[in-house]
């Protein structure tokens, strides 16, 4: 049995065996040991991506409660701040008695970063009552002051002689400045 191809044929034919072997050890030689590791990779992707969104929700979550609790300690953030000046905690708590003095500070050891400022205060009140306002007063003051126990009330006739010592915080300049 004779076929009768024509030269034309026969040449496709062989371009198309041709083509049809590099296509098949191209893809059993690079397609499928490549497709292996693509897989791989792409798994390993889906996990970081996964992880990635986790953290960014994390930091998300951290960033909003940092920015509710700046906004609500905005006061003592900047209490930390501000140099403690004896004239001006005369003026602002002067209301609560009825004579205030502050004794010259002096500066103690720092304190994890702080200058912390030893203050010796006298004062003449008509009522504890006065004396309990003007501590709740202090924590709305623009500075860190906490009052050292004990608290001395003397009673002079109709009024109460206190004294009692108080540390001012504020942030140490030094430090921040090498920061």
């Amino acid at each position: 049995m004779k076929t009768n191809l024509s030269r034309q044929n026969l040449y496709l034919l062989a371009v198309s065996i041709f083509l049809l072997i590099f296509v098949l050890i191209f893809s059993f030689a690079i397609m499928i040991p490549k497709g292996k590791s693509y897989r791989v990779k792409k798994t390993e992707l889906k996990k970081e991506n996964l992880e990635l969104k986790q953290l960014t929700d994390f930091s998300i979550e951290k960033e909003v409660i940092l920015q509710k609790l700046q906004g609500d300690n905005s006061h003592a953030i900047k209490a930390f701040g501000s140099d403690f000046s004896a004239d001006k905690f005369i003026n602002q708590h002067r209301g609560f008695f009825s004579s205030l003095s502050v004794s010259k500070s002096s500066k103690l050891e720092d304190e994890d970063g702080f200058s912390v400022y030893e203050v010796n205060t006298t004062s003449q009140i008509s009522s504890p009552k006065s004396f309990y306002n003007f501590l709740d007063a202090i924590n709305t003051s623009s500075w860190i002051i906490g009052i050292n126990f004990p608290i001395n009330f003397k009673r002079d006739g109709e009024m109460i002689s206190s004294s009692f010592t108080m540390r001012v915080y504020s942030n140490n300049k030094e430090s921040n400045s090498s920061k």
